[in-house]
C-alpha cells in the first residue's frame, strides 16, 4: 500500500537502524521491551483512514444507543464493582486490514475493549521511528506532544496532585507492558503499584512510597479483575468489590461491558457478523467461523477452526462467540519481497463530561502467522510484531 513511502522505507532500512531503534526506546524508558518490535511501520492511506473511522464512528453510535440494562449483562455476577461509571475513560478498537471481494483494501473489526492500551508507549513510538527515518516526520500525527499529554493528564490524574494518583497492575514487574508504565510515570509523574501493596483503612485505599503511607484518589487500572482467580495464593488487602473512595480510571466494570459480548449487537459493513455460541442458527456453517471466548486477553482460547465436537462440548455456551471469518490481506512488502498481514488499534479516551471519545493515536500489529498477536509469529521472521500507522494520501 501507499508504495512511494513504502519504498523509500524499504531503501533506507538497515539492521544497524533496527537495533538503533531498540536502543532509542530503551533509552527513554530505561527498561528493554518485552514484546517485539516490527521493524517497519504500516504506511495507509487517507481513504482507508476514512473507513476506519466511519466504521468507528457508527460503533460508537450503536454502544451510545444501548440501554445501561443492556450493558449490565456483561458482568458476572462475581465481578461485579461498586460506584459504576456512565461511560468508560477509554476505548480503543481493533481492525483487520482485509481485502473485499472486488479487490478493496477495508478494515475489518475484530475486537473492541473499553480498557487502556499501551497510550504513553506509542507515542513515544511514533516519535522513535521519525527520528530514526527522518522522512517520516511529514506523516506524523498533528497533535503536539503537549497536547497529547494533556489530554491523557487530563483523563487520568484530573485535579488530583499526581501523588495520589496510581497506575495499578499485579505484579507489574513482570507484565510484557512494562515499558508502557515506565513511560506513563514519566509522562504523568503518578506511580506505578502492584495490587499486593495497597493497603486499606475503612473505605480508604493507600500505598507507600518512601516510607509513608500515601492516600489513592485515583487508580489508573490495567489489572484484568477476572484473572486474578488464576493467580495461585494471591494475597491482597484489597477486594475490587469492595466499595472504596477512589476514582477508577476506567471504572473495572466497563472491561466486560464493552468487549466481544457486544459484537453480535454491532452492524456495519465492516463489522463481520458475529453470534453468542447458544445462538448459532443452523443455517450458517461453522467452517465460517472462529471461536472465541467472551473474556480473554491476548488471543488465548480463541479457535480458528472449530468443530461442532468442539463447540458442543463447551457447557457455558453464554460465554462465547462465533464471529465470521475474515482474511488479512498480506500487504506490507519486507526488504525479502515478502508480505506481512495487519491489524490496527485505535486508540480512543473519553473523558468524562465529553458526549464522544476521542481520538488520540493508533497502534499497529504486523505477522505473518495465522494469528496476529504478536505471540504466535516466527522467530526469524521480519516485518513482524507491535508497529505504528501512518495515514498518507494515495
Amino acid at each position: 500500500m501507499v508504495s512511494k513511502y513504502r519504498k523509500q522505507f524499504n531503501q533506507e532500512f538497515s539492521q544497524e537502524k533496527y537495533e538503533q531503534f531498540k536502543e532509542i526506546l530503551k533509552q527513554k524508558s530505561g527498561v528493554e521491551t518485552s514484546f517485539r518490535i516490527s521493524e517497519s511501520p504500516m504506511f495507509l492511506s487517507n481513504k482507508f483512514k476514512d473507513k476506519l473511522i466511519d466504521a468507528s464512528e457508527s460503533i460508537i453510535d450503536q454502544i451510545k444507543a444501548l440501554s445501561p440494562e443492556t450493558l449490565q449483562k456483561a458482568i458476572p455476577e462475581n465481578c461485579k464493582v461498586p460506584n459504576d461509571t456512565n461511560q468508560p475513560h477509554f476505548f480503543t478498537i481493533d481492525f483487520g486490514i482485509c481485502k473485499s471481494e472486488n479487490g478493496e483494501i477495508e478494515p475489518q473489526l475484530i475486537e473492541l475493549q473499553a480498557f487502556p492500551s499501551l497510550y504513553a508507549f506509542q507515542k513515544i513510538f511514533e516519535d522513535t521511528f521519525c527520528e530514526v527515518y527522518p522522512f517520516l516526520n511529514e506523516l506524523k500525527n498533528k497533535m503536539p506532544h503537549e497536547e497529547f499529554r494533556n489530554y491523557v493528564k487530563d483523563l487520568i490524574v484530573g485535579n488530583e496532585n499526581p501523588e495520589n494518583v496510581i497506575l495499578l497492575e499485579i505484579f507489574p514487574e513482570k507484565q510484557k507492558t512494562l515499558i508502557d508504565f515506565v513511560l506513563t510515570e514519566k509522562l504523568l509523574g503518578i506511580k506505578t503499584v502492584c495490587l499486593t501493596k495497597l493497603k486499606k483503612e475503612g473505605r480508604k485505599l493507600f500505598y507507600e512510597n518512601e516510607g509513608k503511607l500515601v492516600e489513592i484518589k485515583r487508580i489508573y487500572n490495567r489489572v484484568i479483575f477476572d484473572e486474578l482467580d488464576r493467580i495461585p495464593d494471591l494475597k491482597t488487602e484489597f477486594d475490587f468489590r469492595e466499595d472504596v473512595d477512589v476514582t477508577w480510571v476506567t471504572h473495572p466494570n466497563w472491561f466486560f461491558k464493552i468487549s466481544k459480548f457486544l459484537l453480535p449487537m454491532l452492524k456495519h459493513q465492516f463489522v463481520p457478523k458475529s453470534y453468542f455460541l447458544h445462538e448459532f442458527p443452523e443455517n450458517e456453517n461453522l467452517e465460517n467461523f472462529v471461536l472465541k471466548p467472551l473474556f480473554s486477553f491476548a488471543g488465548s482460547g480463541v479457535n480458528l477452526d472449530p468443530t461442532k465436537e468442539i463447540t458442543d462440548a463447551i457447557e457455558d455456551k453464554e460465554n462465547y462467540i462465533l464471529q465470521r471469518k475474515v482474511t488479512y490481506a498480506p500487504l506490507f512488502e519486507d526488504i525479502n519481497g515478502e508480505f506481512s498481514k495487519a491489524e490496527i488499534r485505535l486508540l480512543y479516551i473519553w473523558r468524562e463530561n465529553d458526549e464522544r471519545p476521542i481520538l488520540l493515536e493508533n497502534l499497529g500489529r504486523m505477522t505473518k502467522a495465522a494469528m496476529v498477536n504478536v505471540d504466535f509469529n516466527k522467530k526469524d521472521a521480519i516485518w513482524i510484531g507491535s508497529s505504528n500507522a501512518f495515514f498518507v494520501e494515495e
